[in-house]
């Protein structure tokens, strides 16, 4: 009789995700535009308080944004993201942490998805263990930032309704 060697299964991503989501008071390829160019992207990104330097962008698949994330206690964290899959104003597959060779980088899927005239947008971030998606939560507030995040992207995109209002 044969033996078949198996492979530990991958646990179901449900154990290693965060998601979070928010309905944003204007169209699709407005919320979109806000999240792919460095423009914008620089004046929201981040949870409360965090301001964002860009030393590199290319919004492309295979393309990296290369950035440092300044937190209200003067602590500066270095990031770095890879557009895995760009899909026009609809969906966004990416690559984050802090270098491009972070054995703990996580991958994250936004989706922009029309809601009468508002769009939600959904973030989905999925870990590569459990173990990470939890010290994420617990150490690093990533569900409270996530929706600070979001929320500070809701409201830049008000100031750009706002904005092409005046024009």
């Amino acid at each position: 009789m044969s033996r078949t060697e198996r492979t530990a299964p991958t646990p179901p991503a449900a154990d290693r995700e965060i998601v979070i989501d928010r309905v944003i008071d204007a169209p699709p390829e407005l919320v979109f535009e806000a999240f792919t160019a460095v423009r914008h992207l620089s004046r929201w990104w981040g949870p409360e308080g965090f301001t964002t330097t860009t030393r590199a962008f290319e919004f492309r698949v295979g393309g990296e944004w290369d950035f440092v994330m300044h937190g209200p206690d003067g602590t500066d964290y270095a990031e770095w993201i890879t557009w895995i899959e760009i899909t026009p104003p609809e969906r966004i597959a990416l690559r984050h942490g802090e270098s491009s060779d972070d054995p703990n980088s996580f991958e994250t899927i936004l989706t922009f998805t029309p809601n009468a005239t508002a769009t939600r947008i959904e973030m989905r971030t999925v870990f590569p263990s459990k173990e990470q998606r939890d010290e994420a939560a617990e150490k690093y507030h990533a569900i409270e930032a996530g929706g600070q995040t979001l929320s500070n992207l809701a409201g830049y995109v008000a100031e750009m309704v706002l904005n092409e209002q005046a024009n």
